[in-house]
């Protein structure tokens, strides 16, 4: 997948992530305006109706996005991949939390566990909700 597909996608992922409680909170709506406006996306038609909170994310649709992006039965390189690419927007910020890293941590030790990917990919909802928990408690 290139780079030019591959950012929006998790961009999407990140903001339906920011959807599963319902709500997209004021520090997590800053936090993902950051990041559309560092990777040029603010203006791209799969990112700008969510980032502009013109259409709600419900956990289904986060769901789907996960499996759109992993595919039906992610192997451990899709998982891999997906990995990077979280770990290449946390880092760059220049700061890591302890709590970021364990959930980095926790993610690179994900494994298909069914012929469908389910219980992966709400193992991955979980963790990367834990993930902006734990951004926004070290945020000032």
């Amino acid at each position: 997948m290139s780079t030019a597909t591959h950012t929006p996608q998790l961009l999407r992922i990140l903001i339906g992530v920011a959807w599963i409680d319902g709500a997209v909170q004021s520090e997590e709506r800053q936090y993902l305006h950051q990041l559309a406006a560092r990777y040029h996306l603010e203006q791209h038609p799969m990112v700008r109706p969510l980032l502009k909170e013109l259409v709600a994310v419900n956990p289904e649709q986060c769901y789907q996005w996960i499996r759109d992006y992993l595919g039906d039965t992610p192997t451990p390189q899709d998982c891999e991949a997906l990995i990077e690419a979280i770990s290449g927007l946390i880092y760059s910020d220049g700061e890591v939390a302890a709590e970021e890293a364990t959930l980095l941590n926790r993610l690179q030790n994900l494994q298909p566990t069914s012929t469908n990917g389910h219980h992966l990919h709400s193992q991955v909802i979980r963790a990367l909700r834990r993930l902006y928990q734990g951004w926004l408690q070290q945020q000032p």
